[in-house]
């Protein structure tokens, strides 16, 4: 059964952090990359950050020095924290594997995400 379930996202001022955490299938997901992703209105969803089996991580270019991907492979949480939030980052974030996400029935499922609202 897949499961991902954000949380930890909510509404805070522009050079806050928040934390926010997704609980996975480890059945699915604990030999995979996982990934954040954000959609922000009006636009389609994108990568923000990864991270491999082995830790290794990578991210997008708007975030770099900011956000800091984790994962916790016994409790099959990844974590993704945010500091020095702007306006911009404001979007519906998901988890989800990387690069290939999860599929029910061929297609592709997300969890509910948890949305981030930056003011300035």
């Amino acid at each position: 059964q897949v499961q991902l379930v954000e949380s930890g996202g909510g509404l805070v001022q522009a050079g806050a952090s928040l934390r926010l955490s997704c609980a996975y299938s480890r059945s699915i997901f604990s030999a995979y990359a996982m990934a954040w992703y954000r959609q922000a209105p009006g636009k389609q969803r994108e990568w923000v950050a990864r991270i491999a089996t082995d830790g290794g991580t990578n991210y997008t270019d708007s975030v770099k020095g900011r956000f800091t991907i984790s994962r916790d492979n016994a409790k099959n949480i990844v974590y993704l924290q945010m500091n020095s939030l702007k306006f911009e980052d404001t979007a519906i974030y998901y988890c989800n594997g990387f690069p290939g996400v999860a599929t029910i029935n061929g297609l592709d499922y997300w969890g509910q995400g948890t949305q981030v609202t930056i003011f300035a």
